[in-house]
C-alpha cells in the first residue's frame, strides 16, 4: 500500500493479523522491503502485524533530490510519520543496516513510540564511534563509506551491468532484483545520498536506549567488528541481549531468517 507522510509517498508492505501487535521493518542499502521476505512470514505466523517500509530514496514517491534531505533526522521523522499515518501508537522495531541506524535513533529519542527494538548488524551509534576511534581495523572496515559518498559512486556501482553491486550482493536470493531496481530513476542516487548526507554530529548525541533491546551481530560481518558489538551494551539501560550468529555475513535477514525470527520473537515475547 501507499502511505502519504511529510509530503512524500512511501510504499509499505503489510501482512499478518490485522489485530496483531505492529512490527515496523526497516531495510538497509542496497536492499528494500524484500530483504524481509523470509523473516516477515515467520513473524506473521506468530500473530504479529508486519509493516515493511521502503524508506526515503527507495520508494518512488520519496526520492527528493537534495542530499541534505537524507540526513538521519529526516529519515527518523519519516518512520514516525508513517507510524502516525498507519494509526500505530507504539511498534516493535526491527532494522537492518541503515534501518538499524534509524531504529536506534528512534528508540533513543522516542521511547514512548517503541515497544521493543531488534537492531541487526549495525550497533548503537556511540558504540560504533568508540570502535572507530580505538580500532584501526574498524576504520578499515568503513573504507567503502568514502567510495559511496563520492561523485562517481553511481558510475562505479552500475559499471559493466552492475558488476560491483552483484559482487556485494552475491549471497542473496534477491540480488538480481536489487540490481535491476537500481536502474530506476533516482533510486541508486537516493540510496547513496544516505551516505553523502551523513556526519558524526547527527549521532554524537545519541543517548541510552531504555526500551527492551536485542542487538544481532554476525561474526562474518565485514562492516562491524567485535568491539562495537560488545560495547553496545554500554548504551542500553533496558533489558538487553546480544545475539551473536556464527558463520553469517552482514546480510542476516536473508542468510539466517529462521535464527533471526527466533531472536525477534524472543525479544517481543511471543
Amino acid at each position: 500500500m501507499e502511505v502519504k507522510a511529510r509530503g512524500l509517498t512511501f510504499d509499505v508492505y503489510e501482512g499478518g493479523p490485522e489485530d496483531g501487535d505492529p512490527v515496523l521493518l526497516l531495510h538497509g542499502f542496497p536492499q528494500d522491503h524484500r530483504e524481509f521476505d523470509l523473516l516477515a512470514p515467520r513473524l506473521q505466523a506468530a500473530g504479529l502485524r508486519t509493516y515493511a517500509m521502503d524508506q526515503r530514496g527507495c520508494s518512488p514517491g520519496a526520492r527528493p533530490a537534495q542530499v541534505s534531505a537524507y540526513r538521519l533526522d529526516e529519515v527518523v521523522a519519516d518512520a514516525l510519520a508513517v507510524l502516525d499515518a498507519l494509526g500505530v501508537e507504539r511498534a516493535h522495531l526491527v532494522g537492518h543496516d541503515w534501518g538499524a541506524h534509524v531504529a536506534w535513533l528512534l528508540a533513543a529519542r522516542h521511547p514512548d513510540r517503541v515497544r521493543t527494538l531488534t537492531a541487526i548488524s549495525v550497533p548503537h551509534p556511540r558504540a560504533l564511534m568508540l570502535a572507530m576511534r580505538v580500532r584501526p581495523s574498524q576504520r578499515a572496515r568503513f573504507a567503502y563509506f568514502q567510495v559511496f559518498r563520492s561523485s562517481v559512486a553511481e558510475r562505479l556501482l552500475l559499471a559493466r551491468n552492475g558488476t560491483m553491486l552483484r559482487w556485494m550482493l552475491r549471497p542473496l536470493h534477491h540480488a538480481e532484483q536489487y540490481v535491476a531496481a537500481m536502474h530506476e530513476p533516482g533510486r541508486l542516487t537516493g540510496g547513496l545520498n544516505w551516505y553523502r548526507a551523513f556526519s558524526l554530529d547527527q549521532v554524537a548525541g545519541t543517548g541510552v536506549v531504555t526500551v527492551p533491546t536485542t542487538y544481532v551481530w554476525s561474526d562474518r560481518d565485514g562492516v562491524v567488528g567485535l568491539t562495537a558489538a560488545l560495547r553496545t551494551a554500554d548504551w542500553v539501560q533496558g533489558d538487553y541481549q546480544l545475539v551473536a550468529m556464527r558463520g553469517v555475513s552482514h546480510w542476516v535477514p536473508e542468510q539466517a531468517p529462521r535464527e533471526l525470527a527466533d531472536a525477534v520473537l524472543a525479544r517481543i515475547g511471543v
